[in-house]
């Protein structure tokens, strides 16, 4: 006698995910998002294939979703947010702090001429690495280390975006921005910050608004809260 295999609804699946990226752009629009490029780039990128298969189900949920070390992905709103602020027209180089997944980083290697983006965990970036590579996103560079170094070898950066939140932003980043540049972070304790955006001017960063208040992890290393665990350590 053959048996044939149950077939797993999708609303009991948790590895097939339930909606679409048009989702998460209905999402980045009621958010205030209105840069049509990255609205487009959003729609092809799938946030499924940038997410833990445990939690595949809720990629087009626009909430975070939990991921190792007892972090949790940005939400895709607040992701848009935060990439808008950049203002990216397809020639910068960017500079990530926390690769995550690396749904945040696809979105901007597809907006940018090319990204480096700093992760602190070696199986994080791994995990971010072969996410990219099965998308065909080929114009980044992930290192992992201290992302409060930045990475002044691929230096100057025409903007900078902090996944990570600290009273004030780290000196090296400042200086790895060009003049004009944007650099988006969220400024505070960690769990309760506003995302601010600032331009470099002759003489340092100007503060050009507030995006959105948010709750972010801690931004760890030499110009940050001291690390419990060396960077570049997978434990």
């Amino acid at each position: 006698m053959m048996i044939h295999p149950r077939t797993v609804p999708a609303d009991e699946d948790p590895s097939v995910p339930e909606g679409r990226p048009e989702d998460l752009v209905r999402a980045a629009r009621a958010a205030g998002v209105r840069d049509e490029r990255l609205l487009r780039v959003m729609r092809r990128t799938p946030r499924s294939a940038f997410v833990p298969a445990s939690h595949r189900a809720s990629a087009y949920v626009d909430i975070p979703i939990p991921i190792s070390h007892g972090q949790v992905t940005t939400q895709p709103s607040l992701v848009a947010m935060m990439v808008a602020a950049l203002g990216l027209t397809g020639s910068e180089r960017v500079l990530e702090i926390g690769t995550g997944h690396g749904f945040q980083t696809a979105l901007l290697a597809r907006l940018a001429a090319y990204v480096v983006s700093v992760e602190r965990w070696p199986d994080m970036a791994a995990q971010a690495q072969a996410h990219l590579t099965a998308q065909g996103v080929e114009n980044v560079e992930i290192v992992v280390g201290d992302g409060t170094l930045g990475m002044p070898a691929r230096a100057p950066y025409d903007a900078v975006v902090v996944c990570a939140a600290f009273p004030e932003v780290p000196p090296p980043l400042v200086r790895q921005l060009r003049i004009g540049g944007r650099l988006v972070q969220p400024i505070g304790p960690g769990g309760q910050e506003e995302v601010e955006l600032y331009e470099r001017g002759t003489h340092g960063l100007v503060r050009r608004g507030s995006i959105v208040a948010a709750r972010f992890v801690r931004l760890y290393g030499d110009y940050g809260y001291p690390a419990t665990a060396p960077f570049g350590d997978a434990g």
